[in-house]
């Protein structure tokens, strides 16, 4: 995944085309590794999860902030209400400790309300996490995370952190849309996957393609953190977006 504020060099946009520009990073598209239509099935829901409801309250242009960097459960999902319809993710701390908290805390403040899923490689990537807002992106975009170390591995359906390089993860995402088993050794730790609305993933608006930063027709990275939402409404209206995510049950 590309960040905006982090673009990596021509040959590794070549070789991974996950980097975010601006503090998240978006991968060079692979082929895929084999058919995501076969990838096995996500487990069943567990049914010990207590529901929680959403803090809302935390500041969202203070990445320093105390109520910004809470430690998250063990184990907690996140509802995702899209233009297309929802899905859920469940989150495994254990699995990438670092990156599950981020997210949580990101989720919490309402960072991720209103994001457009800006770069929809078919049976590569679905990737977000720039805000609609600029002031909100540049914020952000300095609140680095260091790497956790690699545990389990990018199948279709996990949810990772792009990045701009070692120990740059910010707030840019992405969702697996294959087996894309090359990624593991490249520093992109999943700390989560979708369990339940996979088929909404697979649905989000594709047609623009690749991003500017990696010589498509896409959007560009560095013009959404400049320009945010009004540079996506008017370049780029198709682009199906989040229109709210919220914690819905933890333990």
């Amino acid at each position: 995944m590309m960040k905006r504020s982090s673009i990596w060099t021509a040959v590794f946009f070549l070789s991974i085309g996950l980097v975010a520009c601006g503090g998240a990073e978006e991968p060079a598209e692979p082929a895929p590794a084999g058919d995501a239509a076969g990838a096995a099935a996500p487990p069943a829901p567990e049914e010990n999860l207590e529901p929680v409801s959403t803090v809302g309250t935390m500041p969202l242009l203070d990445p320093d902030h105390p109520d910004a960097n809470r430690q998250a459960p063990g184990q907690y999902r996140v509802a995702f209400a899209t233009t297309k319809g929802e899905f859920i993710v469940e989150v495994h701390r254990a699995w990438a400790p670092l990156g599950a908290d981020r997210f949580y805390n990101l989720v919490q403040v309402g960072y991720y309300n209103n994001n457009r899923f800006f770069r929809v490689l078919d049976g590569f990537v679905a990737q977000f996490g720039m805000n609609g807002d600029p002031a909100v992106n540049e914020a952000w975009d300095r609140a680095l995370i260091p790497d956790d170390p690699m545990g389990e591995m990018n199948t279709r359906g996990r949810l990772t952190f792009a990045t701009g390089g070692p120990n740059s993860r910010t707030t840019q995402l992405f969702i697996n849309l294959g087996d894309n088993l090359n990624l593991d050794n490249m520093g992109f730790s999943p700390f989560g996957e979708v369990i339940e609305g996979m088929s909404v993933i697979d649905s989000l608006y594709s047609d623009y393609g690749e991003g500017a930063e990696s010589g498509g027709q896409g959007p560009s990275q560095g013009r959404i953190g400049a320009e945010g939402e009004a540079y996506l409404a008017r370049d780029f209206p198709l682009l199906d977006y989040v229109e709210s995510a919220r914690v819905v049950a933890e333990r």
